[in-house]
């Protein structure tokens, strides 16, 4: 095609290129409004074929954050304004809702199950993960009776199994990977270490065992647990037995 013919082709179809670019504009305009107010993703079918949007990612808020000033929305529960700023009064998802065409409502939602930390002095339940000379790496599983929806990693150092002796603590005598263990938080972690735990006090320490036969052991004294199977008996820092559980 001569390159005369092949322009006056292309300016004789711009009209219609332009006027279907036009009807795709408006119709991801719809939908995505929906979308944003839905806030769901979601696939069409047009004349353009399969059209798939995305949501926006769910943003997450503190307590004090600033979401935006108050022309471009309207405060809503779980916020604040101040100086003409909508902030987050709590720590949760943030939600937009708008209708009519009004200014969008501005919300921050907690979210149902909050996630339950470990404090300084808490009970925790937690397994034996690996030990070495010097300490027994754990996962934090429970603190109090209350079940963690993550687990959390710890550590008991050789220096905080007991409270008397403490140079003649041995951490394989005291702990072995997989035992249940009873202990108490002492020092909150961060990004770089482990919450910091202890076992010394009497009701602190291993509550339930396996022998090498895989069999759970009974705690004979504070610091051995025998199999009933086989009789053999292993070292372990033993948490003192309740009432109750001598009952059962």
């Amino acid at each position: 095609m001569q390159p005369g013919k092949w322009s006056l082709r292309l300016l004789e179809a711009l009209p219609e290129i332009t006027d279907r670019a036009h009807q795709l504009a408006r119709f991801l305009l719809r939908n995505c409004t929906w979308i944003l107010a839905n806030e769901r993703s979601a696939s069409f079918s047009s004349g353009f074929g399969t059209v798939a949007v995305m949501a926006p990612p769910v943003r997450y808020c503190i307590p004090g954050e600033r979401l935006c000033n108050l022309e471009e929305g309207s405060p809503g529960s779980g916020t604040y304004t101040r100086h003409g700023y909508i902030f987050s009064s709590l720590a949760g998802c943030l939600t937009k809702t708008s209708e009519n065409g009004a200014l969008p409502v501005i919300s921050v939602m907690r979210e149902t199950e909050s996630q339950l930390l470990p404090d300084v002095g808490a009970i925790v339940t937690c397994k034996v993960s690996s030990i070495n000379s010097r300490f027994a790496k754990v996962h934090i599983l429970y603190v109090g009776s209350t079940p963690l929806k993550n687990s959390f990693r710890g550590t008991i150092r050789k220096e905080d199994v007991r409270a008397t002796e403490k140079d003649k603590v041995e951490i394989y005598k005291s702990f072995r990977p997989g035992d249940i263990v009873l202990a108490k938080v002492i020092s909150l972690g961060d990004a770089q270490s482990n919450y910091l735990l202890t076992t010394a006090e009497n009701e602190l320490g291993v509550v339930v065992a396996h022998s090498e036969s895989g069999v759970q052991m009974v705690p004979i004294s504070w610091c051995e647990m025998q199999c009933p199977k086989t009789h053999t008996k292993e070292f372990r820092k033993v948490a003192r037995v309740q009432p109750e559980f001598l009952q059962t």
